[in-house]
């Protein structure tokens, strides 16, 4: 089976990297790929923008995918997943992982999201939507503060403030919805109420269609918990980001508390999904916060979280290639996933700057065999491979940054303690200009949001 995987960050340096341990699949066709999924077994790297046989103004995944004559498909990013990718690869008649378009708003949309989670009794904050500043900011002096300004489109993580105080909350109405930062995603905001307590990451596999539907067979398969942590600084401080770091499972989550996120949560999203007559057919995100009041839903995602995957994947002991085959065939209800005994931290390294404005460019050097001691695995996001010289010695890892979010280094070990132990030692062993990476992943406190 060959298998196309739309994207170029670290989830899907991570999804390849799982997709080929199955005997299933002969190759991955990456598009475009990084400079981690160019060095993995059984992938290929492809650049529509370097593809001369391309059509313009026909889709470039879909031309990709035929030429290469793949027999099914995995979309990374949110992006793609929003503009309707899945519903093409659905015309061209090649098995897709990933929701349709209108299911994708889910994400695309905090406002749809909310609306839905109302109508159908997800545990979420009290939330209102906002067009208007003038009613935003009388909202906020109405209501006070803490409180969190969201805005309602695709921000790549970064149209989240948490404002402690009424003034916070104005300036980021402010910067959201005036400044164009964001752009159009901020001409509509949406402002909930904050809740305090500890972030949980719950990714799953969905199968829901009218013809599952109709079977009774329309299923969200939940893997196991993890944590981000969005923050940038130690001790959840400074601003947010995409994601500084994951790890997974959690001690702190008990089967009773999955059991209440089930029944709260995931169950009422199936029976959305089944009532609004979605086509979703890939994996989805629960963003959850652990509250005084149990868990509540902050987000969906409309796919696999980036970096929680780089923590969760290296633990599924099932062929993950089966299962994409099971979300797309209708028989994921039957499928059972199953999990190693251990668990995972990833910190992530981020170029100097990030959140805000970085440079690009700076080589990446790792110590012979200093990593590869720590049996640590570096599931690259902005980094591409740098070619035009020759490698210097062998520390010259001929990668470059290219992003903000440069790698995530996921270490495994029997026992937390461990995994956090080689993660950090690995650390050490990669070094580029202006590297950061924060050094509480994992610690007590590290994902909280603290009252304010």
């Amino acid at each position: 089976m060959k298998i196309i995987v739309v994207g170029n960050g670290g989830r899907e340096h991570a999804i390849a990297w799982k997709l080929a341990q199955s005997p299933l699949v002969s190759e991955i066709i990456c598009v475009p790929g990084n400079g981690g999924t160019a060095g993995e077994p059984k992938c290929k790297n492809v650049s529509p923008v370097n593809c001369e046989y391309l059509i313009p103004d026909k889709n470039p995944y879909i031309q990709i995918a035929a030429r290469e004559k793949c027999d099914m498909a995995v979309i990374g990013p949110e992006n793609p997943l929003a503009e309707g990718l899945a519903d093409e690869f659905e015309k061209a008649e090649i098995p897709c992982v990933g929701p349709k378009k209108k299911a994708a708003q889910l994400e695309a949309s905090k406002d749809i999201a909310k609306t839905f989670m109302q109508k159908y009794g997800v545990a979420c904050a009290a939330s209102r939507t906002f067009t208007d500043e003038d009613a935003a900011r009388t909202y906020i002096k109405s209501h006070g503060a803490p409180l969190v300004i969201k805005a309602d489109g695709l921000a790549a993580g970064k149209g989240v403030t948490v404002a402690a105080t009424e003034q916070q909350a104005f300036d980021a109405v402010t910067d959201i919805m005036d400044s164009g930062r964001i752009g159009a995603a901020g001409k509509k905001i949406v402002i909930e109420d904050y809740l305090e307590g500890r972030e949980m990451s719950v990714l799953a596999a969905v199968s829901v269609s009218s013809e599952n539907s109709q079977k009774g067979t329309s299923v969200i398969l939940p893997f196991i918990p993890a944590r981000d942590h969005k923050r940038l600084k130690d001790g959840a401080m400074g601003p947010n980001t995409g994601g500084m770091g994951a790890v997974a499972p959690l001690s702190d989550v008990t089967p009773a508390l999955m059991d209440e996120f089930k029944k709260k949560i995931l169950e009422p999203t199936v029976n959305g999904l089944i009532a609004e007559n979605y086509d979703y057919r890939g994996f989805i995100f629960f963003g959850v916060m652990l509250s005084k009041n149990g868990p509540m839903l902050l987000e969906y995602n409309v796919r696999l979280g980036d970096p929680e995957t780089q923590a969760v994947l290296p633990l599924m002991d099932s062929d993950f290639a089966e299962l994409c085959k099971a979300i797309t065939d209708g028989t994921l209800a039957q499928f059972d996933i199953r999990w190693k005994k251990g668990f995972v931290v990833a910190p992530v390294a981020v170029s100097g700057g990030y959140p805000a404005k970085y440079q690009k460019g700076y080589s990446i050097r790792i110590i012979p065999g200093a990593l590869s001691s720590t049996g640590a695995k570096l599931f690259i996001a902005g980094a591409i491979n740098e070619r035009r010289h020759a490698l210097k010695d062998a520390g010259d890892s001929g990668l470059v940054t290219s992003g903000g979010r440069v790698f995530a280094c996921s270490a495994f070990g029997s026992t937390f303690d461990l995994a956090r132990e080689k993660a950090y030692c690995a650390l050490k062993a990669v070094k580029f200009k202006d590297m950061y990476y924060r050094k509480d992943i994992g610690l007590p406190g590290a994902a909280d949001s603290p009252a304010l």
